[in-house]
């Protein structure tokens, strides 16, 4: 019998990335863990959003809501900056976070394409 836990339940629903419709704002990625006892699962999540005047203050609101009830420990694993152009359908991750470092593009490139899958995503790890 196969039996998930409470944690990997709650991961499998929370959106992989969640960012404003359009602008040029900061983001972050964050490392979703189970706390539970012999599970060691885990999702990497982007946020971007234009409110925040830090990347932590991304972090911190959402790291919050996920740990709130007890299943699941968030880490900050980097950040950057996001320009998204509605109109163009175009997406591109650049820069880094003072505080928690440069995000691994990459990863957040993929995590995007998968919810904007009719945008052209791009990447590079010039600017701040």
């Amino acid at each position: 019998m196969c039996t998930q836990t409470r944690a990997a339940a709650l991961m499998a629903n929370i959106p992989q990335a969640d960012i404003d419709p359009s602008g040029v704002f900061k983001y972050v990625l964050i490392r979703v863990h189970s706390k539970e006892e012999g599970d060691d699962s885990e999702v990497d999540i982007v946020r971007g959003y234009g409110w925040a005047e830090y990347h932590a203050d991304i972090y911190d609101k959402v790291s919050e809501e996920l740990e709130k009830d007890g299943y699941l420990d968030c880490e900050c694993v980097g950040g950057g900056r996001i320009k998204h152009d509605a109109q163009a359908k175009k997406i591109h991750v650049y820069g880094y976070s003072m505080g928690f470092g440069r995000a691994n593009h990459a990863i957040t490139t993929k995590k995007l394409k998968v919810r904007y899958p009719d945008y052209e995503v791009t990447w590079d790890n010039e600017g701040y």
